[in-house]
């Protein structure tokens, strides 16, 4: 079991450091179906979230792609966000309708943001709809005006609104917010893909570290789980952090969306299983997140080989890059 959650965690933190996704989407299903209660599931997965990403966080700085002033600003805007979301999770819990509403809504969001994702990356002109909204983003200039990383300048405003607005969505969904952070920055803000998610991992290791904290002083956190876990990921994630200087950028999408795409349709099983009564889906629901987490976790290493044209890696670089 010891090497099952080491290898696990290798996997994930492979995905964390190149996506800056935190990697409790994954971890609590997975303890769920070996049998963990939920507040452990969650809480260990909170914790295993906020220790890689502390690894992640020191690879991204070394490699000069994290944004501390964005950091700054979006944590602050998530964190009134989030309140906002979870007053509307409580209300929706009152009339009764809160699971339905949830689970519609994140499987709604994963795909469209995967399918948007994915349209960039594969569009030839380079994706001119996401520079296009960062340029009329950027061109209201509403003061204080902050500079950020790839030569933007944007209003304090709008980013404590875009953070303010993922905080509400991750607030509402219950996650940490890294799958809306990355696009949001890439596509709202104009901020190069390397530097969204060094600048993504900085802020979950803020919002990570409270969770972890809390779960923790209600002991509700599996140590040798979460131990075995951070053991794998403590390279994973510098593999995958110093593959964000290797792959190209749309590549980098590329992987994303597919990650968001498996998730949603992931969910989507999960939730009709329970509302059918169809046992088959559920498996259905595991194999998807599972097996996405190794394949696109393969892919990242190999696109990274192929980027330092490593002797025999050309006849697999096609295959990765289409």
């Amino acid at each position: 079991m010891i090497a099952l959650f080491v290898g696990f965690g290798f996997l994930i933190g492979i995905l964390f450091g190149f996506f800056g996704m935190g990697g409790s989407f994954l971890i609590t299903p997975a303890l769920l179906v070996l049998g963990y209660p939920a507040k452990v599931a969650v809480g260990s997965g909170l914790a295993f979230v906020f220790g890689t990403s502390v690894i992640g966080a020191l690879k991204h700085r070394d490699h000069g792609q994290v944004d501390y002033r964005l950091a700054a600003l979006m944590t602050l805007g998530m964190t009134i966000g989030i309140e906002l979301g979870k007053r509307v999770v409580f209300l929706l819990e009152e009339l009764g309708s809160a699971d339905l509403v949830v689970s519609i809504a994140y499987v709604g969001l994963l795909a469209v943001v995967g399918l948007f994702t994915l349209r960039d990356a594969r569009t030839e002109t380079g994706g001119s709809d996401g520079t296009d909204l960062a340029e009329r983003v950027q061109s209201i200039r509403l003061p204080p005006m902050v500079s950020l990383s790839g030569s933007v300048t944007v209003s304090v405003w709008i980013v404590l609104a875009v953070g303010g607005a993922i905080g509400v969505l991750s607030g509402f969904l219950g996650v940490g917010g890294g799958f809306l952070l990355m696009p949001a920055m890439m596509y709202g803000l104009g901020i190069p893909a390397a530097v969204a998610v060094g600048t993504d991992i900085l802020q979950i290791t803020v919002s990570g570290a409270y969770g972890a904290f809390v779960y923790a002083q209600a002991g509700s956190i599996a140590l040798p789980v979460v131990g075995s876990l951070l053991a794998g990921s403590a390279m994973g994630a510098r593999i995958g952090a110093g593959a964000t200087k290797l792959v190209a950028e749309d590549d980098i999408k590329g992987y994303f969306a597919a990650m968001l795409l498996a998730g949603s349709l992931s969910v989507g099983a999960n939730e009709l299983s329970g509302q059918l009564g169809i046992e088959a889906l559920n498996t259905v629901s595991i194999v998807l997140i599972f097996g996405a987490t190794v394949l696109v976790s393969a892919a990242i290493v190999l696109a990274a080989i192929c980027a330092l044209r490593y002797d025999g890696a050309e006849s697999w670089c096609q295959l990765v890059s289409s």
